[in-house]
């Protein structure tokens, strides 16, 4: 947990990144990458139609999934302002990718900016407010029957429950919708049903109903497996910050984020999500810029004396089990 710290430094190091350059949008770039996720992604359902009823269509299952994240990457950006500089173009392109993947691209937006100006607190970050799941042992000891089981054993289960991760995204969103809790709830309305009306279609006119449910088990199950994967080794396991405790900016942002060390490949594959400490410091960075943010941010933290967390990917993970698993002792240790 953080203790009290005061007084800030993102003034100065804002003046850099500027002076830098890194917060010119980048069109250019979203331009292709936007095309040519979307192309891709329909070059998938043409692939689907011309397989026909086969099972071979699992693998076209686990193609979608991939696709389907970046999509919901590119949604991120668009929510972020990253793409471009005004808020009605930035909200057209994520509504149009929120609905090919059937999210609430309004109830995500407020879900995260909520996590981003309060990150891992403990009563005011809802990514760290998950029923399955306890992050502090405060959270595990208020659990109670099914879920207290669950949060012993959470680090054994993360894993498996990363595979109802999309479902739960989806059931969010129809929830978040009937509650009218964006701007344009008809809107997006629309935009779930069409994306459902027209999954479920697509699916069963081509596949059997076996085949079918087979299919959506898996995309839906990886999707949202792929999503768990690139979004918790960000904060997972990092300090968390309890109600009282005051810190500036830039220690509050930097403290409770990690980076994930890797190349271009892992660019790619975490949609830029690896440069979480930068991300939160600038969230409307174009996403191509990140790389070359960390370079300074890592050393003004240096000089600072700030910790800047990073690690490989598949250290990531293992920073992510083992907190969870520690949070689950005391439960494990008092039903013994």
């Amino acid at each position: 947990m953080i203790g009290i710290q005061r007084g800030s430094d993102y003034a100065e190091l804002s003046r850099s990144i500027r002076k830098a350059g890194l917060l010119a949008r980048r069109r250019g770039y979203y331009v292709t990458k936007i095309a040519f996720t979307v192309l891709t992604f329909a070059g998938g359902w043409v692939a689907f139609a011309y397989l026909g009823d086969s099972w071979w269509q699992l693998f076209l299952a686990a193609f979608f999934a991939v696709v389907s994240t970046q999509l919901a990457f590119i949604g991120h950006d668009a929510g972020h302002r990253q793409i471009f500089r005004t808020r009605r173009a930035n909200d057209v392109t994520g509504l149009f990718h929120g609905g090919l993947v059937g999210l609430s691209y309004g109830w995500w937006v407020g879900q995260h900016n909520r996590h981003h100006a309060n990150p891992n607190h403990e009563e005011l970050d809802p990514d760290v407010d998950i029923a399955v799941l306890a992050f502090t042992t405060g959270q595990g000891g208020g659990k109670r029957g099914v879920l207290r089981w669950m949060a012993k054993y959470q680090a054994f289960l993360f894993f498996p429950l990363l595979l109802l991760e999309g479902l739960s995204l989806h059931v969010s969103s129809v929830r978040s919708v009937w509650r009218r809790e964006m701007r344009a709830p008809w809107l997006e309305a629309a935009l779930l049903i069409a994306h459902l009306g027209a999954y479920l279609t697509a699916v069963f006119l081509v596949l059997s109903p076996g085949a079918g449910l087979a299919f959506i088990a898996v995309h839906q199950g990886l999707w949202g497996v792929y999503m768990g994967c690139s979004f918790a080794p960000n904060h997972k396991g990092m300090p968390t910050v309890r109600a009282g405790h005051t810190l500036d900016f830039l220690r509050k942002q930097v403290l409770t984020s990690r980076n994930v060390r890797g190349g271009p490949w892992l660019d790619f594959a975490l949609g830029g999500l690896n440069y979480q400490i930068e991300h939160h410091l600038f969230p409307s960075m174009p996403r191509p810029n990140l790389r070359r943010a960390q370079v300074i941010v890592r050393e003004f933290c240096a000089r600072r004396g700030i910790d800047y967390s990073q690690c490989g990917l598949l250290r990531s993970y293992a920073y992510v089990l083992q907190h969870l698993h520690a949070v689950g002792a005391p439960l494990r240790a008092a039903d013994r």
